[in-house]
């Protein structure tokens, strides 16, 4: 008689595994300014480590309706997939321990990877770009920097979709194997343009080729009833989608990276 045959086991996607998987809470992440659990997530033999930040955990802000962050952290995933730059952790929302809430695949980031620096003089070196000069105590000032790279470049172009108001350099989780993701993207989607954040050296400049191809091709997706407006829908408001086809539309057509506009802060306090 023969043995009978193995199965292997399936392959469980990180959304799947976010998803249906079993959450248990392992800790606070304390440095977070609304309620943010370190926690495992375990399906079908799979196990992972994740952030869940629920709803009932979010504290109020005046520019953004109560209780709707985590409906935004989910909304700039599904953009950084319609991309296809993967800039964005898995991310979904759906119920937990403590109530609905965004859950979002840990990434463990690589502390060495240097993308901002603090340098003397009035220009930056090569390979950098200029943010601001900012004050570093006894009267001294010095130039914040950021890396010329490509990542970051990307990124920045993301930001400007999603309105992001919060682009620290904190947010910023460059790894081992030479990705960079973003996080913490719940202050983003405003009708208002909130942009706020430290990728401002390429400010004026031509967008890439890339970046007009993947931008023409959200334009697309966010038409009424397109793949990318569907999925949003539900998770930003129908003025809030609006204004997202807006913002593409103006770097569609610029075809340059946006500019301070002077009506909000251009970057975000603390920087890092």
């Amino acid at each position: 008689m023969s043995a009978p045959e193995r199965i292997p086991p399936r392959s469980v996607t990180s959304v799947e595994l976010l998803t249906e998987g079993e959450l248990t809470v392992r800790g606070r992440i304390r440095e977070a300014s609304n309620a943010a659990l370190f926690c495992t997530v375990a399906y079908e033999g799979q196990e992972a480590s994740c952030v869940y930040k629920p709803v009932a955990g979010e504290r109020p802000l005046w520019d953004f309706p109560d209780g709707t962050l985590a409906q935004r952290e989910v909304a700039a995933y599904e953009v950084s997939e319609a991309t296809g730059w993967g800039l964005v952790p898995p991310t979904v929302l759906r119920d937990g321990p403590y109530g609905e809430g965004m859950v979002q695949l840990w990434i463990e980031a690589t502390p060495e990877a240097e993308l901002l620096a603090l340098v003397d003089g009035a220009e930056p070196e090569p390979g950098w770009k200029a943010i601001a000069f900012a004050e570093v105590g006894e009267g001294k000032t010095a130039l914040l920097v950021h890396a010329d790279d490509e990542r970051l470049r990307r990124m920045a172009v993301l930001d400007a979709v999603i309105n992001n108001a919060d682009r620290k350099g904190g947010h910023l989780l460059p790894t081992e194997g030479g990705r960079l993701y973003g996080i913490d993207h719940g202050v983003t989607f405003n009708v208002e343009n909130k942009l706020r954040t430290l990728l401002w050296g390429w400010a004026g400049e031509p967008l890439a080729g890339e970046a007009v191809e993947v931008l023409g091709a959200l334009r697309e997706g966010l038409k009424e009833g397109g793949d990318l407006a569907v999925r949003l829908t539900g998770l930003i408001t129908a003025a809030e989608l609006e204004a997202t086809r807006a913002r593409v539309e103006a770097l569609v057509t610029s075809r340059q990276h946006p500019e301070p506009s002077g009506e909000w802060p251009a970057i975000p306090w603390p920087p890092v």
